[in-house]
């Protein structure tokens, strides 16, 4: 049995099969045909559309235009409806979040049933088809025979490639922080910030050691150790995220003051300072990457603040950096949280704000446009009581 999914078809009357890539988990299609240059974009997005997967064989960039063509056809409709349901906002929020999320994947799911063989590689085996080779080694690993992917995919694991390779530029910490594939990028500066600029605890009188929960990228560690902070624990669960943290801070020169292991949120001992930056909306992640946006019934927001009190030092503080955009999607009241940090025993030293800069805040024609122009994002400083 093999260890890993495996897609059939038969193509030119033999029966074939090559393994499956697909980072959400999505199970092989069960019906798949062969599809190249001749066919045409109302028929592959009927065939899409009852399930049906295609199989390219002819020229890659013909199918980064199907691709395109299918997207503005699963555009049409839905794109309606999402506005429809989400101008109900605020009064029926967190029901237009839902049927929003039910729109999209289910244009995710269309738009995915156009495939793109590799051969054993990485190799694309297309006319006119990118090298795409080293970026399929960073997101894949080593190469092991021939398999499928999603078209949609592979131009994501283009796009992380390009991120990783170029980075982005953080103030906060004087340098870039390269995000790897299916690592959660720090492009919304606003949290970034508001670490670096909040008052620290008294650290005199306190060791100077800080966690850094759920480090990502490394970004938040990075901003404690130029801070200041003479020794930084960062934990994340996703051995992705721990060895994207490390290659930050290797070059970012804080690999002596900051130590990455990978951790179910807190690592062992007490710490002066503990920031956490958690998934900001209770809602299922549909794919890896978004485990950095949602959290399921605010499982990791629970564990952070019910951790919290033991592994703090006396007098020391914990950062909570916390969007509010699920209060405004009527998705977790306030009210929740302040329960929450009551029934953890911890009382709110302070809490600063930013309102956040991304485009998406501005963009009117968001179907949760009401939502984003109210967010605000918050560093909640937190003390035993």
């Amino acid at each position: 049995m093999s260890a890993y999914p495996v897609v059939h078809w038969t193509e030119g009357g033999q029966a074939c099969s090559a393994r499956w890539r697909s980072e959400s988990g999505v199970p092989p299609p069960r019906h798949l045909i062969v599809a190249d240059d001749h066919i045409t974009a109302d028929d592959a997005y009927g065939l899409a559309c009852q399930g049906t997967a295609l199989l390219w064989r002819g020229d890659f960039q013909n199918a980064r235009q199907m691709l395109l063509a299918l997207a503005t056809r699963a555009d049409r409709r839905p794109r309606k409806q999402e506005r429809s349901s989400a101008s109900s906002l605020p009064g029926s929020s967190a029901e237009a979040f839902h049927l929003y999320r039910q729109a999209r994947a289910q244009r995710a799911r269309t738009l995915s049933a156009l495939l793109i063989p590799l051969a054993e590689d990485y190799s694309i085996p297309l006319r006119r088809a990118p090298d795409i080779r080293q970026a399929c080694a960073e997101a894949y690993g080593p190469a092991a025979g021939p398999s499928i992917a999603s078209l949609r995919a592979l131009l994501g694991l283009i796009g992380a490639h390009e991120w990783r390779t170029k980075g982005i530029e953080i103030a906060a910490i004087g340098g870039r922080i390269h995000p790897h594939y299916g690592v959660f990028a720090p492009i919304r500066s606003e949290y970034v910030e508001l670490v670096a600029t909040a008052p620290l605890p008294s650290l005199r009188s306190l060791p100077s050691l800080a966690f850094d929960i759920g480090t990502g990228t490394g970004v938040l560690a990075a901003v404690l150790a130029r801070r200041g902070l003479k020794r930084v624990v960062a934990t994340d669960c996703d051995p992705r995220a721990v060895a994207c943290a490390c290659e930050n801070l290797e070059a970012l020169g804080f690999a002596e003051q900051v130590e990455v292991m990978q951790a179910d949120l807190f690592p062992k001992g007490r710490a002066a300072l503990v920031v956490c930056n958690p998934p900001w909306v209770p809602a299922r992640p549909s794919s890896p990457i978004e485990r950095g946006i949602y959290d399921p019934e605010s499982r990791m927001l629970r564990g952070f603040l019910g951790a919290l009190p033991a592994h703090l030092e006396p007098g020391g503080e914990g950062w909570m950096i916390l969007s509010d955009l699920a209060e405004h999607l009527g998705l977790r009241p306030r009210s929740e949280l302040l329960a929450a940090f009551q029934a953890a025993g911890l009382r709110v030293v302070d809490r600063t704000e930013a309102r956040p800069k991304h485009p998406r805040a501005s963009d009117a024609t968001d179907p949760l446009h009401a939502a984003r122009a109210a967010e605000m994002t918050s560093l909640w400083r937190l003390a035993v009581r």
